[in-house]
């Protein structure tokens, strides 16, 4: 560790990467090996003592399910590096923390499966990498299986794994922006490609290969009955690796000219943008956290990218997303599950601050006030299924409640609500693994809960336009007049993916929508923008006390769109245009009490004379299996209301690649198991959210309303609206 501390000031001699991939290819197995190169696995563990994998539920279930970060100390040529590794998790249900993770890295090491290929994760995480400009290598793992399994010869191994590596360019050459399709495009010639097996510790890509005269002949050889150790002490595979990531993965200070001004919009010819753009360890203090976890005893440690300047134990920075200042008590480095007090670090690294209690991933940190924030992560998924828990003892509700806040702090694509009327403590996440992970967390907390069953989360929206439309105060001395209209899909985009928020500048939001078709008056006229996909526009003309009115009437909006008419769902695509306002004179008259209920009746009113509906989320799957089982795969997916999209034949396996309701997928496991004998295997993601059949939407709507406890029927417009 202290020569590593030695080296975080040599910029040239820093690498910031990550290991990504799709489940079950073998990321936290080859993160094992690079381990191995620091000193810090015994080599006869590395491979299988999954040291990133700290947590008991990850060795259990033999799967990662946070980032783990690690900083290694390795010489190459008489030259000391230091690499800050981040091991992310695989499954789509925990992709969020894969994407929180990529804005602190430069460079990422893709592991594949030699038998699967590119799966549809692999797809995801690249394509993730390539929206940060984060640099990919391509590691081909488990080449022992085309020998073992499939019987490949030398020749037709290769053949197959050039396959691998076409596809893997196709990604690259989809989702990467012009001026990095051809740079960033992995090849065999340039060694940034690697083969090997990271549970048997060897791996070669070119230059290795004509170093040791290693060929697939001697791959083929070894695993037809050789000695493998022959393989591992030629050509140790965490040597491949960490030349491939010094080759390839740039250091910050290069990496960074072309990554802020993708991952920041302000002026980059002012101070800080001048600042981060060199990585100068003398600038102002500007990081971004990435990751908060909570320390029973030191409390949050905020990990994040430390873009410019250089922190110190005792520094005061100013957190510009929650707008308060906090001092920094302590400066460590991560080593897995445990950290090394290193009291400062400069610009470059990936630093670890303890006192900063009300930093959570996405905070930016900054020496100065007047910063503009980073871009808020993009995640590609959203939470679609709830559970419900209560404590088995009354007495554990605080606790429960405090355990699972801190879990919320350390997993925001985990959200956790209270609701109000019920007392019912309602936790949503990406999907049932997701869910179950987080129960099995709270049992190793000594917390013993009841979980309701997973239910599937709905979004209300509106398929037409309607109003204006009036609603009148309680106390009837104040009318509010509503429209509404769904927006278009390529808006609900902007505002999920955070290219459309309300932190921009006004003109910046007017001059987005126009774009996107908007009116010049309707653009300027927007008064809030919230992240579920809905807008809300101010069209009035020459109202008189509007403006100390606005808060109390979005207080109304919000309350709509956090509960929408049919089954208080929460609602999604609208945009609700604020027609016209008749207050009354007197403030006595035109409170938050009076004003938020004739607001809320208002749009509840203009929803149900919209065409309202239920939007359910819509799942992609991918299933492998033999080619033999196609037909019976394709029948599955169409019986639970799927459709399929695709079917992709290898020479071994083929892929069938379709669409199913995340309603449909409760005994999915059971019926496709059942169905293609166990041959089958497959993985889902969270695709899209559509409108629920409309044969199905009253008895969808009348069952989620009775689990709410709410009368069976949606109420309709009449009983919110008056008449002049």
């Amino acid at each position: 560790m202290a020569e590593a501390v030695k080296v975080v000031n040599q910029r040239d001699q820093i690498r910031n990467f990550g290991v990504i991939a799709h489940v079950d290819h073998g990321k936290t197995t080859l993160s094992d090996n690079l381990l191995l190169a620091a000193g810090m696995v015994s080599p006869n563990l590395a491979g299988q003592a999954l040291v990133l994998d700290y947590m008991d539920l990850e060795q259990k279930r033999s799967m990662t399910i946070k980032a783990a970060n690690v900083t290694l100390y390795y010489e190459y040529n008489d030259k000391p590096y230091v690499f800050n590794m981040i091991d992310t998790p695989g499954h789509i249900d925990f992709t969020g923390k894969v994407t929180r993770s990529l804005r602190a890295l430069d460079g990422a090491v893709v592991v594949v499966d030699s038998v699967e290929g590119i799966m549809v994760q692999t797809e995801t995480v690249t394509r993730q990498a390539l929206e940060e400009r984060v640099r990919p290598v391509l590691f081909i793992n488990k080449i022992d299986r085309l020998v073992k399994e499939l019987r490949l010869t030398p020749d037709k191994m290769q053949k197959w794994l050039g396959n691998i590596i076409a596809d893997f360019n196709r990604l690259i050459d989809t989702y990467a922006e012009p001026e990095y399709k051809e740079k960033w495009k992995v090849s065999v010639q340039n060694d940034s490609v690697a083969f090997g097996s990271a549970k048997d510790r060897w791996g070669f890509n070119l230059s290795v290969a004509k170093d040791t005269g290693i060929s697939f002949k001697d791959v083929y050889d070894i695993y037809t009955g050789g000695d493998v150790e022959e393989l591992r002490k030629k050509a140790p595979l965490h040597e491949t690796v960490l030349k491939m990531i010094i080759q390839h993965a740039p250091p910050p200070h290069v990496a960074q000219r072309y990554r802020i001004p993708k991952v920041w919009h302000g002026d980059l010819n002012s101070e800080v943008g001048k600042a981060m753009l060199e990585c100068d360890p003398d600038g102002p203090v500007i990081m971004m956290v990435t990751n908060a976890v909570v320390d029973p005893q030191a409390g949050i440690v905020a990990t994040g990218r430390l873009f410019s300047g250089t922190v110190h134990e005792g520094d005061t920075v100013w957190l510009v997303n929650t707008r308060v200042s906090q001092r920094i008590q302590s400066v460590q480095m991560f080593m897995g599950p445990y950290r090394e007090v290193v009291g400062m670090l400069p610009a470059g690294n990936i630093p670890a601050l303890l006192g900063l209690d009300k930093a959570r991933a996405g905070e930016t940190l900054s020496s100065t006030r007047d910063m503009i924030p980073f871009e808020s992560l993009k995640y590609v998924a959203e939470p679609v299924v709830t559970i419900s828990v209560e404590p088995k003892n009354p007495r554990d509700l605080p606790k429960l409640v405090e355990a699972l806040q801190r879990m919320h702090i350390e997993d925001p694509n985990l959200t956790v609500t209270i609701n109000e009327e019920t007392g019912e403590t309602l936790v949503s996440g990406m999907g049932v693994l997701h869910l179950e992970v987080v129960l099995a967390m709270l049992a190793e907390q000594n917390l013993e809960v009841i979980a309701s069953r997973p239910v599937i989360n709905y979004r209300e929206t509106v398929l037409s336009n309607a109003g204006p439309v009036m609603a009148k105060s309680p106390n009837r001395h104040n009318k509010v007049y509503v429209r509404i209209e769904p927006l278009s899909e390529d808006v609900i985009e902007a505002i999920r993916t955070g290219k459309l928020n309300e932190n921009l500048d006004k003109k910046e939001i007017a001059k987005i929508l126009r774009d996107f078709g908007w009116d010049t008056e309707e653009s300027r006229g927007v008064v809030s923008i919230d992240e579920k996909g809905n807008i809300f526009v101010d069209d009035t003309k020459g109202v008189q006390f509007l403006q100390e009115s606005m808060d109390y009437l979005k207080a109304g909006w919000i309350d709509v769109m956090n509960a929408g008419p049919l089954a208080q769902e929460y609602v999604r695509g609208t945009k609700v245009i604020l027609h016209h306002f008749v207050p009354h004179e007197d403030p006595a008259h035109r409170t938050y009490a009076q004003l938020m209920p004739a607001m809320r009746k208002a749009v509840m009113g203009a929803m149900l004379m919209a065409q309202p509906t239920l939007l359910e989320p819509i799942l992609g799957i991918e299933v492998s299996s033999p080619p033999e089982l196609i037909g019976t795969v394709a029948g599955v997916i169409t019986s639970k209301r799927g459709k399929v999209i695709d079917i992709v034949q290898k020479e071994y396996l083929s892929v069938v690649i379709g669409e199913i309701p995340a309603a449909e997928t409760s005994d999915l496991s059971e019926v496709m198991r059942g169905a293609t004998g166990g041959k089958a295997m497959w993985t889902t993601h969270f695709k899209a959210w559509r409108p629920v059949p409309a044969g199905m939407l009253q008895s969808v709507v009348e069952s989620i309303r009775k689990r709410k406890g709410l009368p069976p029927n949606a109420p309709s417009a009449e009983e919110f609206l008056d008449k002049d």
